[in-house]
Formats: C-alpha cells, structure tokens, sequence
C-alpha cells in the first residue's frame, strides 16, 4: 500500500529527476535545500555543514565500475568508498572509480549532484550499511545545493539497494 507523500521543501529548488521518482513512489520525503559554494572542497561536507546535520547521516552517491559495470555507492560523507567490499557487495571481482564524464552521462546528473534516485539508467546499487542505524539519511536531489532527506529503507527499496559495509571510516 502506498503511503501518503510527505514532501517537505526547506528551501527554494523545484523538481528534479530524484524528486519526482520519490513523490511517484509515495515516498516520505523532506527536501532541503542550501546555499552551494562552488569553491567548497568537498560537496556531501558542505551539505552537512549547511544543513546542520551529522556528516554520517549525509551521504554521496559514487559511481564505480565494477567488472567494468557501472556501479553505484552510497556511502557517508564521512568516510570513504572500499572498492574491495563494493566489488564484494555486488557479486564482482573488481571496482573502480567511474570516468567522471560517464558517470554524468550514465545518470543524468551533474558530478556533485549525482542522486542514487531518478537516474537515466538504472544501475546496480550498494548502500553502505551504517545508514541503517539512522532514522532518516540525506542524499542528493539531483542537484547541487539540493538534499532529500528519506528513510534508509525506503531509500535501499526505491533504489534496490544491497545494504553491506563499503564504506571505510
């Protein structure tokens, strides 16, 4: 049975590819939206920082290739990706970091923006099994200066997720 949209927006920054999939869902829903500073180092600390929310409850969508499949990682901002336990996770042998301009392609989305919801194409998918111990995670709208916040199993469901540890902290 679907429930009923909690679409919560926090900021200005209209639709998205992410949004979009997660209201044709039915998904509970809070999008959060900040101020982006294009010199800002790292895009997921920003966010938190921004937002006022715990770094590991604010995670980056990575995309890897593994076996020379494009892959994608969720995995939070506080740590990094374990190709090993990606490729592990996934049933492969080898992982990667994907050429960035074939990530963008592949998704639809900007580097920095990419959201695990909404892609172009569908990909395999691995969340990082910490985000299970949080009620809610943060992950890209699809665009930078844009979050979702969700809960992690709706977004592990909405994205057909393995939940497994590849995330290194």
């Amino acid at each position: 049975m679907a429930r009923k949209s909690r679409k919560q927006n926090t900021g200005s920054g209209g639709s998205t590819p992410a949004t979009v999939a997660l209201t044709a869902a039915g998904t509970d829903f809070t999008v959060r939206a900040y101020d982006h500073d294009p010199a800002a180092p790292s895009y997921g600390e920003e966010a938190a920082e921004a937002l006022g929310v715990d770094p590991s409850r604010v995670f980056k969508t990575l995309i890897a290739s593994v076996d020379d499949a494009l892959t994608v990682a969720i995995v939070p901002v506080s740590a990094s990706l374990d190709l090993k336990a990606l490729a592990a996770a996934v049933g492969g042998k080898r992982a990667a970091m994907a050429d960035p301009a074939a990530a963008e392609r592949t998704t639809g989305y900007v580097r920095g923006g990419i959201s695990p919801l909404g892609q172009r194409k569908r990909l395999p998918t691995a969340l990082d099994a910490s985000a299970t111990g949080h009620p809610t995670v943060c992950v890209s709208a699809g665009r930078r200066g844009l979050e979702v916040e969700l809960s992690p199993a709706d977004l592990a469901a909405l994205t057909d997720a393995v939940v497994a540890p590849i995330a290194r902290f």
